[in-house]
């Protein structure tokens, strides 16, 4: 929970401020390249503003690994069992391998391919649970009815 926090509150809103403040947004360049020009130019440093985000965006690369790494590995133990832990790795450590050769537009279809594919379980959990969810639904409705009904019977 600190992790998402930090990342989420913390380095994002940092980031959004100095691309704001600095202008950056207003330059031709895009992703790191206008973090590390806003940083630079916020700090009025040339090389530590580039430092400081090539380092905090190789953490964030590696625990963001580390946490899909983990995520995934759970899915699978759920959904296949023990044993489907290794192939898993394999697939996994593959895809990070491929990554360092691969050109970045093709890696982010197939991250936006893949997160895509992890909406379908939902789904079908969804649509399998539609009626659970409806018939909860009208037991918190009566229990609260019930409820607001008997406390204006004691005022």
């Amino acid at each position: 929970m600190t992790g998402t926090f930090f990342d989420t509150i913390i380095i994002c809103t940092m980031t959004g401020l100095a691309l704001i403040l600095t202008g950056a947004w207003q330059s031709d360049l895009s992703g790191a390249a206008m973090t590390t020009y806003a940083f630079a130019t916020g700090l009025n440093a040339q090389t530590i503003g580039p430092m400081l985000v090539s380092i905090g965006l190789m953490f964030f690369a590696f625990t963001t690994i580390l946490g899909w790494n983990y995520y995934g590995e759970r899915c699978m133990v759920f959904l296949f069992g023990t044993k489907a832990v290794l192939p898993y790795k394999i697939v996994f450590i593959g895809l990070i391998a491929s990554g360092a050769f691969l050109h970045l537009d093709l890696i982010w279809i197939i991250a936006d391919i893949v997160n895509g594919l992890m909406a379908i379980p939902n789904l079908i959990g969804l649509v399998a649970l539609r009626h659970v969810v409806v018939e909860e639904t009208k037991q918190y409705f009566a229990a609260r009815y019930q409820y607001s009904e008997a406390e204006a019977q004691v005022q």
